[in-house]
């Protein structure tokens, strides 16, 4: 099919969930994709932070494409040996005790809410399952995670929500313990709010809290959907606040670009999700496992994270020297940028034209390239990027 004979296809086929930008991604090599007529793009998005090693990688695809011969699929009711070894491995980088797998972040966050309210019913009865999250958070899109979410934007249409959640700014302490009423039973948040606006929290808030959580033997649960995997430049972001979760969700990047999720826990929590209690069809599935398995082996590739780091540092330098470039602000390659003159979503759609794929966080540009982006990539990119801001500010 042609470009506007998808396009018309799309329309008549899938339910009207998403606005596209105008062009139909084909393949894709490196952090460079190629759409349906040809054209090539520098991508500053991979996938919304999932294509963590890029297109087309070798030993991804070799992973991913001998497991897919082997077994692509078997039942949770059974063993299988690559689910088994990379939930090893997962837990010694995270330094966690377990791990469940599942296929989303929004799962990997529904996971830790009932592990969370099932370790304090075991241990407290019933009426302790209050679980509070930060405003400006973003958790999910399922019912119960929509209700964790703290943007009201997300707070309509699907009525009843999920009960038990209530909301804090970041930085209020005095507001958190003001919640403090007994029936709390763990405190979900993001140490950079991704989709709230590439938003790092404050180290010493952040401390603070964790502070709090030990004295009142209540949960710590760092959503790292957006920002594990070495995003940061850290394996997971709390890394860099020094911090030790009793509970952490990945997803996106961790698969490389299949889908897979996962809740991990210390040892305190091991126990609690018993047989029965939580499952999923697809969780742990082979061949995610696989590829998945290949994005760990390259991220414990001495210097790789170090790399990250690097990169991040030299766009954001690149980037704060720009026309029309208020702020930037992130970890690692994960950045937000703050225009001075603009749309954001029409900048985007303005970088689509010359070439760019970049992503927007409310106001903001978001730029969550692939990890292993080479310096000539990001050159270029920048340098549209670049070109279509003046053009903005014109």
């Amino acid at each position: 099919m042609n470009f506007e004979e998808i396009k018309l296809a799309e329309s008549q086929s899938l339910m009207p969930t998403y606005a596209r930008f105008n062009v139909a991604v084909a393949g894709g090599r490196g952090s460079v994709v190629f759409d349906s007529q040809g054209k090539s793009y520098i991508d500053f998005g991979s996938g919304i932070g999932v294509n963590s090693l890029g297109y087309s990688d070798a030993e991804w695809v070799s992973a991913v494409q001998e497991q897919a011969a082997r077994l692509a699929h078997i039942s949770n009711l059974y063993y299988n040996e690559v689910q088994i070894s990379f939930a090893k491995r997962l837990c010694q980088m995270a330094g966690m005790a377990r791990a469940f797998l599942a296929n989303s972040g929004a799962e990997a966050n529904e996971c830790a809410i009932k592990l969370a309210r099932k370790y304090s019913h075991d241990k407290y009865g019933a009426g302790r399952s209050v679980i509070i999250s930060l405003k400006n958070s973003f958790h999910g899109r399922t019912v119960t995670t929509l209700s964790a979410t703290g943007q009201e934007v997300f707070h309509q249409y699907f009525f009843p929500f999920t009960e038990g959640f209530v909301f804090v700014e970041a930085g209020d302490l005095n507001g958190l313990k003001a919640k403090l009423c007994g029936d709390v039973c763990a405190v979900m948040l993001e140490c950079v709010q991704g989709e709230g606006g590439v938003v790092p929290l404050d180290p010493d808030f952040v401390r603070q809290v964790e502070k709090i959580c030990r004295e009142n033997d209540i949960l710590l649960m760092v959503d790292e959907v957006q920002t594990g995997a070495g995003r940061t430049g850290k394996f997971l972001a709390c890394e860099h606040y020094g911090i030790k979760p009793d509970i952490v969700t990945m997803a996106k990047g961790l698969g490389g670009g299949l889908p897979i999720g996962a809740c991990l826990c210390g040892e305190q929590l091991s126990g609690v999700l018993s047989a029965g209690t939580h499952g999923s069809t697809f969780g742990g599935n082979p061949v995610a496992c696989a590829g998945a398995k290949a994005v760990l082996d390259r991220l414990s590739t001495c210097g790789f994270l170090d790399g990250v780091t690097q990169k991040g540092e030299y766009m954001r330098r690149r980037l704060e020297s720009m026309q029309n470039v208020k702020s930037v602000r992130g970890l690692g390659l994960m950045i937000g940028i703050e225009v001075e003159k603009g749309d954001a979503k029409e900048i985007a759609a303005k970088c689509l034209e010359n070439g760019l794929l970049v992503l927007t966080a409310k106001t903001l540009l978001r730029l969550l390239p692939p990890l292993t982006i080479t310096y000539d990539e990001i050159d270029r990119g920048l340098e549209i990027l670049e070109a279509t801001l003046k053009e903005v500010r014109a």
